[in-house]
């Protein structure tokens, strides 16, 4: 009875907890789809209703084993037409199962929950993750429905700088809330020497020889060139470079960096090693952590796994880094693109005597734990869903 009260007394007279649809293209793998399942999860255990809304994939399997409900729509499609046949069906299933907020969280989903969304009259939320292309006006018009919410969540300061700059997005809107990371699944002090070793075995590392890892998928602007070409001028240094992560079909660029490594006569020094699914002892395992993005980064989840597993991270002086990293402090950032910086700057973290290193990494973990707890990104997510139901004060 008092939490029934309780609840209609906070969401305008309902007597039942409030039910927030999350539409995202499609739960692959990545800090969208992670996002998406955390806060799902954290619906869940705070005794809302959550529903998501994707196209499927792999990670449909943890919402299947947090109790949360999954709807299976092709709103990964940009067919206009598909697109608004998507429209018809949010709109059904928000009338069908009372929805009182969609969230949104990339832009060909949200043009059809935005329509939802007003033909329900309910809140729209969005999430912008990223920059995006916005080089013509068509494509910034396609973009813009990312800050049509009436709230809009930016992933960093810098990209809620961005919005305003480029989008003009109304700062009464806008609310920064960083991404969060699992702490429990990030803790050095949980990441059992069996697992370390259990990968190790698996990657076939030496014995004793300090590992420079950069995570992330193949793709040209996450770097792998730039720390290989680092990595020529710490050749004579002994070190071993992993390249982590899925070329995801890229082949080309998989070859591309063989082929680079080849010419630097670095084989044996730099390998690509593809997925990992023990990411807590990949970075357990490494002395040093790289993020080495030619292009910013909106929020980068890398550097803030890295320091929560109090790793030395080195990063780009750009986007979401120049807030997630501390220079000197919990980190090192460099400019990017420039492989003679990198290479300076790692081997900088590899001389580092222990007392030194001790200092950074707790620095890191403290860093880490403080700002960037899943936990709080939830709580500061709800928050704004509660700011919208209870309308204006």
């Amino acid at each position: 009875m008092s939490e029934t009260f309780s609840i209609a007394q906070r969401f305008g007279g309902r007597s039942t907890p409030p039910t927030i649809l999350q539409v995202l293209p499609a739960l692959e793998t990545g800090g969208v789809e992670r996002g998406t399942v955390d806060m799902a999860k954290a619906m869940a255990e705070a005794g809302w209703t959550p529903l998501v809304a994707s196209a499927g994939g792999p990670m449909v399997r943890e919402l299947d084993r947090a109790g949360v409900e999954h709807i299976e729509l092709p709103v990964d499609s940009k067919n206009p037409i598909r697109m608004r046949i998507n429209a018809d069906r949010l709109t059904d299933l928000c009338y069908a199962r009372q929805v009182d907020i969609i969230h949104a969280r990339s832009r060909a989903p949200a043009w059809p929950a935005l329509w939802a969304a007003r033909r329900r009259k309910i809140p729209f939320v969005t999430t912008f993750h990223g920059t995006y292309g916005h080089s013509n006006a068509l494509k910034r018009l396609y973009n813009s429905v990312m800050v049509r919410g009436d709230r809009v969540i930016a992933v960093s300061h810098f990209i809620a700088d961005h919005i305003a700059q480029v989008y003009h997005a109304e700062a009464k809107k806008v609310r920064i809330i960083p991404r969060g990371i699992d702490l429990t699944v990030f803790d050095p002090d949980r990441t059992t020497a069996e697992r370390m070793i259990r990968l190790s075995t698996e990657w076939q590392l030496p014995d004793g020889m300090p590992i420079v890892m950069l995570p992330g998928r193949l793709t040209g602007w996450k770097g792998q060139t730039v720390l290989i070409e680092a990595m020529a001028k710490l050749k004579d240094r002994g070190v071993l470079a992993l390249l982590v992560g899925s070329d995801q079909g890229r082949e080309a660029y998989s070859a591309d960096l063989h082929k680079l490594i080849k010419d630097r006569d670095l084989q044996g020094k730099v390998r690509l090693v593809g997925d990992c699914r023990d990411m807590a002892a990949a970075y357990k395992l490494s002395d040093v952590v790289v993020s080495a993005s030619t292009e910013p980064e909106a929020f980068g989840r890398v550097a803030v796994e890295g320091q929560a597993m109090g790793r030395t991270v080195v990063a780009t002086q750009h986007g979401g880094a120049t807030e997630t990293v501390q220079h000197g402090k919990t980190g090192f950032l460099v400019t990017p693109g420039d492989a003679d910086a990198l290479a300076e700057t790692i081997a900088k973290a590899l001389d580092m005597d222990d007392a030194a290193r001790t200092r950074m990494r707790d620095a890191a973990r403290r860093h880490a734990v403080k700002v960037y707890d899943k936990q709080l990104m939830a709580m500061r997510t709800l928050a704004v869903y509660e700011e919208l139901l209870e309308g204006p004060s």
